[in-house]
């Protein structure tokens, strides 16, 4: 199951932990990806505050924490490769993963027709 915030990021329950990136809109919007940081094991990140950054031939844009929670691992896959994200945004290019998170803001968020509509309004 995948959720979905108005800032176009994504996250997925995973087992015990969730999932987080930016959509396929999100970096469609952005452009050619060059440059991420994704956020360190053990920092606590709050619902809808700064995680993440991504840079692109466009702009530079924060990557807001989709829920709040811990963070397990950040993606050095797309650290390395940046326009993986432009490639996977929504399998490979995932930029964190979170543990001991909040399932009830989870469940709050979007799904995926949610948030398609969304994306055609504000189009």
């Amino acid at each position: 199951m995948i959720r979905y915030t108005k800032d176009h990021e994504w996250v997925r329950i995973d087992g015990d932990l969730a999932v987080c990136g930016i959509t396929d809109h999100a970096q469609g919007q952005l452009g050619d990806v060059v440059f991420v940081e994704v956020p360190e094991p053990g920092r606590k990140v709050e619902q809808g505050k700064d995680a993440a950054v991504v840079e692109s031939v466009k702009a530079a844009s924060e990557v807001y924490a989709p829920i709040a929670g811990t963070v397990a691992e950040g993606n050095a896959a797309i650290v390395d490769d940046p326009s993986l994200v432009n490639r996977d945004a929504a399998g490979e290019g995932w930029f964190f993963k979170l543990r001991d998170f909040d399932r009830a803001q989870f469940d709050a968020l979007m799904d995926e027709a949610a948030y398609r509509a969304y994306v055609a309004e504000t189009a």
